[in-house]
């Protein structure tokens, strides 16, 4: 499974390379409204008062129709703020909120969203992708 990400600070690209995963695409200002022909989970940050990024927000106005599930990072200082892009991303177009961490994330938080990944495509069409 692909994994699409946006990171305004770093932290996002920090915890996706610890991953070692390789079909990695970064959305940037320049490709945001460029479509992607395969499905796709989204990682990204979290701005503002638990916004969504504006070039992620260009982007899935594009390849929603991709996307398969969303993680997100954010900053447990902003209370229920914290991450609170990828819940909106998960209600506002009905796929699963596979994690919150904070920040760039811990070794743990790294396994847990790698194993998910791969273990994505067995279970996607198969049965109902559990939540966050």
């Amino acid at each position: 499974m692909r994994v699409v990400y946006y990171s305004f600070t770093g932290n996002v690209r920090r915890f996706l390379k610890r991953t070692e995963l390789n079909n990695l695409y970064e959305i940037t200002e320049i490709n945001a409204s460029e479509p992607v022909s395969e499905p796709f989970i989204l990682v990204t940050g979290t701005i503002g008062f638990g916004e969504v990024p504006t070039p992620v927000t260009e982007f899935l106005a594009v390849n929603h129709h991709l996307l398969k599930g969303v993680a997100a990072s954010g900053n447990r200082n902003w209370g229920n703020n914290f991450a609170k892009a990828g819940v909106t991303i998960s209600e506002m177009y009905q796929v699963p909120l596979l994690m919150k961490f904070e920040l760039h994330g811990t070794l743990k938080d790294t396994l847990e969203f790698k194993e998910k990944v791969v273990n994505f495509d067995e279970s996607y069409g198969r049965e109902a992708i559990q939540s966050y």
